[in-house]
């Protein structure tokens, strides 16, 4: 099975956060953005969409987008991160790794990895395996007064 790092740079934090705006403290504006603006980023074992990446109201470091990894390839061997993640694949099948132990990967199942706690996900089907993810480290704000 073949491993590729995805490496996703500042100049995509700048791309993504010139199309949607940025609000006046720095953090992504709330905005809508389509597949087509989305940045897109070719790797040997796929494509990465970003379309979010940067500080929030509530982020310090946050990105959303979709992976589409190539049949029996993944983006890189499970991991850990100081940031909290969700993945939830949207189409193909393959194989969640977390915390040590293998699981069945499939269409509508989602992940939730704390900091720290080893995981990925690699196809092992034949055709794309396509997921989003969500991940972010917190800036501690607390809600907003009318939000809590």
């Amino acid at each position: 099975m073949k491993t590729i790092n995805c490496a996703i740079g500042a100049s995509l934090m700048l791309t993504v956060s010139s199309i949607m705006g940025i609000a006046d403290d720095n953090d992504n504006a709330s905005a809508v953005v389509s597949e087509k603006q989305a940045v897109v980023d070719k790797a040997p074992w796929g494509d990465f969409l970003t379309y979010y990446t940067g500080t929030t109201f509530g982020s310090k470091d946050g990105l959303a987008g979709v992976a589409v990894i190539k049949a029996g390839m993944e983006i890189h061997p499970p991991h850990i991160h100081s940031e909290e993640e969700y993945m939830m694949v949207l189409e193909g099948e393959g194989s969640w790794h977390l915390n040590g132990k293998d699981f069945e990967a499939k269409s509508g199942d989602m992940l939730y990895a704390k900091p720290w706690d080893i995981h990925g996900i690699t196809n092992t089907g034949d055709k794309p395996l396509k997921f989003v993810v969500w991940k972010w480290n917190t800036k501690g704000k607390p809600a907003p007064q009318n939000h809590k």
